[in-house]
């Protein structure tokens, strides 16, 4: 039994090829894509899709493919009310595991879940606060860690919020939870060091990079610290990770107006330079409200015609904004946005099969004399309508919410139906 076991987890290598699809739909001629792993065994074998076949020597190499799931949510942010709630007396610890109970499952298939963390975690001595310049207990990543998250992007307008040491003790906090980070680096050998993580053979690179800091200047010889919009930087960036061979690179920039349902300009400039350089994802955030998604499809720099899908603005995923606070409509509402991929050997060629959008919104209320903060799956909630923290006239502003949200994610230019390859 034991020799089986063994056998059937031989594990080949590849190279990478450019794919896409449709939102929450299948594609008939999925979209195709051009080019530290931590595997999982146990994760790796649970995909039904996951077949791995080994090649005999002197043989020709059989086909098989490989799938893995990319899982991405907007700004994870940390008011001091947040901070608060998370505080527990009788132990005298944070914990703020109880804000994903209800998503944790959703993540469990994910072989990337990816956020972006809005916040610093400078450490306690320099004390906790929350807007204007954050510093949240690092009680946090463990909570995202339990989640499932294994990559969080740290550019933002707030990475400096407290200082170089705030962006080294944030990224020494990831670390010694094993969660992967990119927008920030503690050193210019650090920066250079472009991250790529490889689940089920299918090799992905993530790259972030912020309009800027709200003010706070970068230190003088330090621009390392904060990955900022550069046209110039992103496409070498783009480029090195291309030639690296990974099958599909995923940039995640911090961009927009806030509280805008609608990308500007800027951003749709941005985002064509971004896919005629090669990236073939792209996550936005800071608006903190969710606009839609969008398929392109442009002439490269290199001639080549590119394909690429962004997803303008996440929204956002925790924080306490929202309408019961004063600020704009939608603030307490996200997305999780949802990527399948597979790649097929031995042609190596990589293609996006799937998309999906989960609206979510932060659920705030009292209990135990405190406020209290969750994250629920729209969809979820009013479907059952059974949830024993909800009173029943929340559920029709879910209902709208949903419907709402659903219709104005997709309102731009949607994926073809019948699929389409480069």
């Amino acid at each position: 039994m034991k020799k089986i076991l063994l056998f059937s987890i031989i594990l080949l290598s590849g190279c990478g090829s450019n794919t896409f699809t449709a939102n929450d739909l299948e594609l008939q001629e999925p979209i195709e894509l051009t080019i530290s792993d931590e595997a999982n065994p146990l994760k790796d074998i649970k995909k039904a899709a996951f077949k791995r076949k080994y090649i005999l020597l002197n043989q020709e190499p059989e086909a098989y493919s490989t799938t893995a799931e990319l899982y991405a949510v907007g700004d994870i942010m940390m008011h001091y009310p947040q901070i608060l709630h998370g505080y527990d007396k009788e132990v005298g610890q944070y914990s703020f595991d109880s804000y994903f109970t209800e998503v944790k499952d959703l993540f469990v298939d994910g072989e990337w879940v990816i956020g972006n963390l809005e916040t610093p975690l400078a450490g306690e001595a320099v004390g906790y606060s929350g807007y204007p310049q954050f510093n949240a207990p690092e009680q946090l990543a463990d909570a995202l860690k339990n989640a499932g998250f294994n990559i969080l992007t740290t550019a933002n307008n707030h990475s400096l919020d407290r200082r170089e040491n705030g962006v080294i003790n944030t990224l020494k906090f990831l670390d010694e939870r094993k969660i992967h980070s990119t927008g920030t680096a503690a050193s210019r050998e650090e920066a250079q060091q472009l991250l790529t993580v490889s689940k089920n053979e299918i090799n992905m690179g993530f790259l972030a990079y912020t309009y800027g800091t709200n003010g706070i200047p970068i230190p003088e010889g330090k621009e390392y610290l904060v990955n900022l919009i550069d046209n110039d930087q992103m496409a070498n960036d783009i480029q090195k990770l291309k030639t690296a061979g990974v099958d599909i690179v995923t940039v995640s920039v911090h961009f927009g107006s806030e509280y805008q349902r609608n990308p500007n300009e800027l951003q749709k400039n941005i985002v064509k330079h971004l896919i005629k350089s090669g990236a073939d994802i792209i996550l936005g955030s800071h608006p903190h409200v969710v606009q839609p998604y969008e398929f392109l499809e442009l002439q490269g720099y290199d001639g080549e015609m590119k394909k690429g899908i962004v997803i303008y603005s996440l929204g956002n995923f925790i924080s306490n904004q929202g309408p019961d606070q004063g600020t704009a409509l939608y603030t307490d509402v996200g997305v999780i946005f949802k990527v399948a991929i597979e790649k097929h050997f031995p042609e190596n060629k990589t293609v996006i099969t799937h998309i999906e959008t989960i609206p979510t919104w932060v659920h705030k209320y009292y209990a135990d004399n405190k406020k209290n903060y969750r994250i629920l799956p729209i969809k979820k909630m009013i479907t059952s309508k059974e949830d024993e923290y909800l009173p029943s006239n929340t559920y029709p502003l879910l209902e709208t919410y949903f419907e709402e949200v659903s219709q104005h994610l997709h309102s731009i230019n949607a994926i073809p139906i019948g699929g389409f390859s480069n």
